[in-house]
């Protein structure tokens, strides 16, 4: 008898189809991107840009999720804080990683339609960044972005591998800088020096105070006095002065008196005078027509000294035929 040969089950091998396998590839990729922009914090679809501010001092009071402005109007937020030192010196500055929203600040131009704003194109233009108040009864900051196009920097990389906004002191920094930097306690003794000072002084002043005042008052008593004798010698010159205005009221009186009674002597006085100043004037006159070059008096006048120059030129011209020869007389018998 033969031995019956046991059967052997084979298992039939099914073909596995290649569209499940990548279905199942393509998911698991799906969700290893989903878990890192999940987990990683990575927005790849968002339209914020990322850049980092050095401040060199303290930040109490800016927190994240803290608004950054831009003049006023909010165009990002803090996503995070961080301290950074230097191993050298242990120089310490905080790093605040602000995050920027790019349709927030646009360029509009006037042919082109408005397009965002790029950081590094702020940055150029003279982007900083600055800490400011945003609330005066919490006491919080916020970021306060702004252009100075007289601080331009440029696109500069931070050692975080993003761009880096420059950091401006704000006006309290500024303030509190200011007051660091007065010499308080060079103040302080100056003050106390002129306190003591004026304590000396006042010491001085007490104790010449006594004497100060017995010559004060002594010099009160002499001008007591002295006004006493001005007040006595203006009530004598008052009564003087009442006695001459009565001596001179009697004087006008009989001055207007004597007038009166002289005013028909003066009438006369000056009619005679009228009648002698017309008498002058007519003498004035006459004078003036005789020595007129028109008038016959001065046309006489005139020819009479031409009459008596020639006679003396005769007389002049013997006198020298005389000198020359004296027997002129006896021939011609004197005349000349």
């Amino acid at each position: 008898m033969a031995a019956a040969n046991p059967a052997i089950f084979i298992p039939r091998m099914t073909s596995v189809k290649p569209s499940i396998v990548g279905g199942f590839v393509l998911t698991g990729l799906a969700l290893a991107i989903a878990a890192i922009l999940l987990f990683g914090h990575l927005d790849l679809f968002s339209p914020e840009q990322r850049a980092v501010v050095l401040f060199p001092g303290s930040i109490s009071g800016l927190a994240v999720g803290a608004p950054v402005t831009f003049r006023g109007v909010q165009v990002g937020s803090v996503r995070r804080i961080s301290v950074r030192l230097d191993g050298k010196d242990l120089t310490a500055q905080i790093a605040v990683i602000v995050e920027l929203n790019r349709d927030a600040m646009r360029a509009a131009d006037g042919t082109l339609a408005d397009t965002p704003l790029s950081l590094p194109r702020l940055l150029r233009a003279g982007l900083v960044a600055q800490l400011n108040t945003s609330s005066l009864i919490t006491g919080q900051l916020q970021v306060e972005l702004d252009l100075r196009p007289d601080l331009r920097t440029g696109l500069t990389k931070s050692a975080l591998g993003m761009p880096e906004i420059p950091a401006v002191a704000s006006p309290f920094e500024s303030i509190q800088t200011q007051i660091e930097q007065l010499q308080v306690r060079q103040l302080v003794d100056t003050a106390q020096r002129t306190l003591e000072s004026i304590q000396h002084v006042s010491d001085q002043l007490g104790d010449r105070m006594g004497p100060l005042l017995d010559s004060v008052q002594k010099t009160s008593e002499g001008a007591s006095n002295t006004l006493q004798s001005a007040t006595a010698t203006i009530q004598k010159i008052g009564s003087e002065s009442t006695q001459t205005l009565g001596d001179f009221d009697r004087v006008a009186i009989e001055g207007q008196q004597q007038l009166t009674d002289r005013g028909t002597e003066l009438s006369h006085v000056i009619a005679d005078t009228d009648r002698t100043v017309h008498e002058v004037n007519t003498l004035s006159t006459s004078l003036n027509d005789m020595l007129s070059p028109r008038s016959q008096t001065r046309g006489n006048f005139d020819a009479a000294l031409r009459d008596l120059a020639a006679t003396a030129s005769s007389l002049r011209d013997f006198s020298r035929e005389i000198d020359r020869d004296p027997s002129l007389i006896l021939t011609r018998g004197g005349r000349p």
